[in-house]
């Protein structure tokens, strides 16, 4: 999963049951205590995509909500998906909250139940990049989206906070074999391949978020609890090996982190990317 070489033609990886493996890491902890975080991500990209109250939207592996919400924000027609039932609750919650009108559902990104050109907008913030076929993915993103419609996500780059994270917890925790890392849904070229062939225009501008929590021993205890791979990494490590995981963790952080107070200020680097349909 997080080695950055394409797949050999030879590898034939289970994606169902690594499909499997992966929603039982995200149901998992609580990725909405990581996930609200976010939030400011979701609202950026819904002003790059210049979302209008007119248009019907689709979140796929939407999480805990952070672009639904931000759609809704906008008076778009939004329905938002996941294949975690647990994180659609989240966000449910949240729009309960706000008094938003959102429709939720339960669903696949790689098998979408929607028809050909069903929405005027396709979104995704740090969600589709983790589907472990990504032309299916991309596939089925660009059906449901309009002529003329727009795809838009926010994808972690390889060499961000966050893709070096996956990094580093391949170095202790082996990928599947034969798997692609999500970090190349942060590259250009990973973009251009997937999406190219039917875009009008592809749009790839690399942001930043900064993670800023209380302490980089704070993050850990967060992301360790809550966060789904990194829970797992370190429940598929014996004791003795978990605490040389936390310090390679640790030593990560100490490369990012700008705070100078003990505190945690990680800018991570993000690809936000708005591809019009032809």
């Amino acid at each position: 999963m997080n080695t950055l070489t394409a797949t050999p033609a030879a590898t034939q990886p289970d994606l169902a049951a690594v499909k499997s493996r992966q929603r039982a890491a995200w149901s998992s902890g609580d990725y909405a205590v990581v996930g609200t975080t976010l939030q400011l991500v979701g609202e950026a990209l819904c002003e790059a995509m210049d979302l209008r109250s007119t248009q019907r939207v689709l979140d796929v592996a939407a999480g805990n909500g952070n672009v639904t919400l931000a759609a809704a924000r906008r008076w778009c027609d939004v329905v938002s998906t996941d294949y975690v039932g647990a994180l659609l609750m989240r966000g449910r919650e949240r729009a309960a909250a706000e008094r938003l009108e959102v429709e939720f559902r339960e669903a696949d990104v790689e098998q979408l139940p929607f028809a050909d050109g069903s929405f005027d907008a396709v979104v995704s913030t740090f969600g589709c990049m983790f589907a472990p076929n990504p032309k299916q993915t991309a596939s089925e993103m660009l059906r449901v989206c309009k002529s003329g419609g727009k795809v838009g996500m926010a994808n972690w780059t390889p060499e961000g906070f966050i893709g070096q994270l996956f990094k580093t917890i391949g170095k202790h925790v082996p990928p599947p074999a034969g798997v692609e890392s999500p970090a190349l849904w942060g590259t250009r070229q990973r973009i251009q391949d997937l999406f190219g062939a039917q875009a009008a225009m592809v749009v790839v501008e690399p942001r930043h978020f900064a993670f800023r929590y209380r302490s980089p021993a704070h993050w850990l205890e967060i992301f360790k609890n809550y966060y789904g791979p990194v829970l797992k990494a370190f429940a598929a490590l014996d004791a003795s090996k978990q605490p040389a995981l936390a310090d390679d963790l640790l030593a990560l952080i100490g490369k990012f982190n700008r705070a100078k107070d003990g505190s945690m200020v990680a800018p991570s680097e993000y690809l936000e990317i708005v591809i019009t349909k032809k």
